[in-house]
């Protein structure tokens, strides 16, 4: 007689199930967002661009869309978006050297990712309303 074993109930390995959300590993996947965001972010800045080599009239119209609440949510979102990729890609070339590795130094570095793009956001803004004349 054949004994048949009936297979283990187990999940698949990688399977979501069996991973706890880690700040680093949320980080890994923002970077991932922002990247892809910063792709269709740059849309703003060629539509800027070619606005501005169109003439005066299409200058403007970018320019008053820009002001507008959507327009500088856009802006806002693009910035922080820049600088949290831009963060994310030190962390990683950090980890390159390989350095950061512990436990308490991927912590920090992640904390220090997203604690630091959005302070940098917030500072560029102010800085950058303040040299503007005023944010509007």
């Amino acid at each position: 007689m054949v004994e048949t074993r009936a297979p283990a109930q187990r999940p698949l390995s990688p399977h979501l199930s069996i991973y706890h959300p880690a700040l680093t590993m949320m980080m890994s996947i923002a970077h991932r967002i922002t990247g892809a965001a910063l792709y269709f972010g740059t849309a703003i800045v060629a539509w800027w661009l070619v606005a501005a080599a169109s003439g005066p009239n299409g200058y403007a119209a970018v320019q008053w869309f820009m002001a507008t609440i959507i327009g500088r949510l856009l802006l806002f979102g693009y910035t922080w978006a820049l600088i949290h990729h831009m963060l994310g890609g030190v962390r990683y070339l950090i980890w390159d050297t390989g350095h950061g590795f512990g436990a308490a130094e991927r912590e920090w570095l992640a904390r220090a990712n997203l604690v630091g793009s959005i302070v940098l956001t917030i500072i560029l803004w102010i800085v950058g309303g303040y040299l503007m004349g005023g944010l509007r």
